[in-house]
């Protein structure tokens, strides 16, 4: 309960040397909870995409652009020409989607973005195996040389070679170290593995589970970011926050958006709630009381608490932290 003498305003929960071994925690969190298609064949959706608060942005040279070359290659120009401005958001919120190896204009997208030092990351389509992140990775070297651009790759999952090579994906590391690009996340496409596997899609999602969870375990395993589908029900604001909820409870760290509207809602679920981070910061206090008693548990609401429950209020609180959310004082019982 709260400390009767403590009759001034609640200060933030402090963040200072604690007696947990917190070590295996980074200590800032950057937050990717969304990913925002902006179609490159756009003027107008280009100018718009200044305004978006979405964590990050790929500009989408891929689906989103008509296929035929003349249009491929105008949106690849117009993306290049903007990509110019000065007036962008920072690098680490700047992607570009290119399309994939097994066109024509592969190299060209890899030509002409690669060397931009606007982006900070590569959405690859339709990686089927590690092979192909090698193949991306040797077209990066050959156009950056000894640049000392670097760039992360986020890994799109679209078929059932790539989940089946899943492990492989998520372990994969450029021969050329950073030069050659760094896998920083994986991302499903829905519509793409549902159209390869025959798979029919549902309102449960329950089809989906395994592949979902499939993605989320093997982007954990190897550090990586893990990016849910895209809600293309967008209009409908139940099920897309549905959708968020279900992503976050499967472990996804965040979720792509085809509207600026999706881009709140997928934000505001991708954190913890209220109630979470009360529970959180009632667990390091409890947790830290304990230790400080060479106890290595402690009991809290009838519940027995102890260092792995300790780990994920930790990273509660860190999430919470980046967002901005409030994090309640606790004084001592």
């Amino acid at each position: 309960m709260l400390s009767r003498l403590n009759l001034g305003p609640k200060p933030a929960l402090k963040w200072g040397v604690r007696r947990l071994n917190t070590s295996s925690i980074p200590p800032t969190v950057s937050l990717k909870r969304s990913y925002l298609y902006v179609p490159s064949s756009s003027d107008r959706m280009l100018e718009k995409s200044l305004s978006t608060r979405s964590d990050t942005i790929i500009y989408d040279l891929e689906d989103s652009v008509p296929p035929s070359a003349s249009d491929k290659n105008s949106s690849r120009e117009r993306l290049s020409a903007f990509l110019r401005r000065g007036d962008l958001p920072p690098r680490d919120r700047v992607a570009v989607r290119v399309n994939d190896i097994s066109t024509p204009f592969f190299m060209d997208d890899i030509s002409k973005i690669v060397t931009s030092k606007a982006v900070g990351s590569l959405v690859l389509p339709k990686v089927h195996s590690a092979e192909d992140l090698h193949t991306v990775s040797r077209a990066i070297h050959d156009v950056n040389g000894t640049s000392s651009n670097t760039l992360g790759l986020v890994a799109s999952i679209e078929s059932a070679r790539a989940s089946w090579n899943l492990g492989a994906i998520a372990a994969w590391k450029s021969e050329f170290g950073k030069l050659g690009g760094t896998l920083t996340a994986l991302l499903f496409a829905a519509e793409d593995y549902c159209a390869d596997t025959g798979i029919l899609r549902s309102p449960s999602r329950r089809e989906l589970l395994y592949t979902r969870s499939s993605i989320v375990i093997a982007a954990k395993a190897f550090g990586l970011e893990a990016i849910d589908m895209v809600c293309v029900n967008y209009k409908d604001i139940e099920y897309l926050k549905d959708e968020c909820k279900d992503g976050r409870q499967l472990g996804f760290t965040g979720k792509q958006a085809i509207h600026p509207t999706q881009v709140d809602i997928i934000q505001s679920t991708f954190v913890p709630t209220a109630a979470e981070i009360e529970r959180a910061a009632k667990i390091v206090h409890k947790m830290e009381r304990a230790h400080a008693l060479n106890r290595g548990a402690a009991g809290l609401e009838g519940e027995m608490i102890d260092k792995p429950m300790i780990l994920q209020a930790e990273k509660i609180l860190q999430i919470a932290r980046a967002a901005n959310l409030e994090i309640p004082y606790i004084d001592a019982e």
